[in-house]
């Protein structure tokens, strides 16, 4: 049974859709405010997000910039404008398709069913393991092994490294670490991830004075060497 976060502040609306959504054999929750909509979603884990455009707290837009980074399901926005600029941006920003209110409910069925089933497919086809030279990355069974010998890591390591690996060469803003793996908004001071990395590197013999495995892009975040791990 998928389960569904419903995000809408017309509380009649947003009853009627969940009743029907339910009688459709979907777990339902209801959240009215947009800046809850991140805090909720990390404690219900939905699988699918509907997600209404004019919110109070934060519009649609906004919760889209916000969960992006580190949400990985799909959102299908629902929109009472006609506008094609509404439709355009929202897409831009993470949604994955969207309706226009009034919506027929057989319709917003069927486009949630297909979203899952796409969802599904791209969940069945990610990749299980990551290997670099002689590191090998085993997301399953949530293990390292360099050289092969295990590192022990604990499962906030593996779940940074693997977040690092997966965007190898490119750099992982400080801010979506925070937002993905420590579940909080980074408020420019906390030091937590800059600790968690030194832990990792040390663990994974990089230079601690000049990293060349896992490396610092000042004012930015941290870049993953693919070529560094021979």
């Amino acid at each position: 049974m998928a389960k569904i976060l419903l995000v809408e502040d017309d509380l009649r609306l947003a009853t009627l859709v969940q009743n029907f959504l339910i009688q459709h054999g979907f777990i339902v929750e209801q959240q009215s405010q947009g800046d809850a909509v991140a805090e909720h979603c990390r404690q219900f884990q939905p699988d699918l997000i509907v997600l209404d455009l004019m919110l109070p707290g934060l519009d649609g837009f906004g919760v889209c910039r916000q969960i992006r980074p580190w949400y990985k399901g799909p959102v299908l926005m629902l929109t009472a404008k006609q506008s094609d600029i509404d439709q355009v941006l929202g897409l831009e920003l993470g949604a994955d398709d969207y309706v226009v209110k009034p919506v027929e409910p057989r319709v917003l069925v069927a486009r949630i069913n297909a979203l899952l089933r796409r969802s599904q497919t791209n969940l069945k086809a990610e990749q299980q393991e990551l290997q670099f030279g002689c590191l090998l990355l085993k997301q399953r069974a949530r293990e390292a092994w360099y050289q092969s010998e295990r590192i022990e890591l604990t499962s906030y390591e593996f779940d940074l490294l693997w977040m690092l690996a997966r965007h190898a060469g490119q750099t992982v803003k400080r801010e979506a670490i925070h937002q993905q793996i420590i579940g909080r908004e980074y408020d420019g001071l906390d030091r937590t991830v800059d600790v968690r990395i030194s832990h990792l590197r040390r663990k994974l013999g990089d230079n601690a004075e000049t990293p060349f495995r896992i490396k610092t892009v000042w004012g930015k975040g941290y870049l993953f060497v693919a070529d560094a791990w021979q």
